[in-house]
């Protein structure tokens, strides 16, 4: 009881809190949320683009480059590819060619929902329920 006493107050000296652990130097801690700030300081958004260029590889590899061409053309996705890859694009310009951060952030957070949209296509009946669930909260 009385060692759960000197723990609820903070007077515990056998275990280390957060904090205590956090004032004590780390170098592979600090140059990890270094990295971590100037990755998504700077250069945050390339990553992001890089991390949909795998997603869209990845399922390459699982279907087959042919099959996942045809899969992503289809009339029931097309709208959804043409919308993902047109703010792909739209994400790359403006991060490299028109350096507008903000810009870049609006782009990339349209392409993760077009892509969130595009792969819901492939489970039935999603698209369905995701329309139902909106359209009862929004009234």
């Amino acid at each position: 009881m009385e060692k759960l006493r000197r723990v609820l107050t903070g007077q515990d000296d056998e275990e280390q809190g957060l904090t205590a652990q956090d004032k004590e130097f780390d170098p592979t801690r600090s140059s990890m949320h270094q990295h971590s700030a100037l990755v998504l300081a700077s250069d945050g958004l390339p990553y992001v683009l890089l991390l949909a260029l795998c997603v869209l590889f990845f399922t390459c590899f699982l279907m087959g480059p042919l099959k996942q061409l045809k899969a992503m053309f289809e009339p029931k996705r097309l709208i959804a590819t043409v919308v993902m890859l047109l703010f792909l694009v739209l994400t790359l310009c403006a991060v490299f060619w028109w350096n507008k951060k903000g810009l870049a952030l609006l782009f990339c957070i349209l392409q993760f929902l077009a892509m969130t949209w595009y792969s819901l296509s492939y489970i039935p009946f999603a698209r369905d329920a995701v329309i139902k669930c909106f359209s009862s909260c929004l009234g």
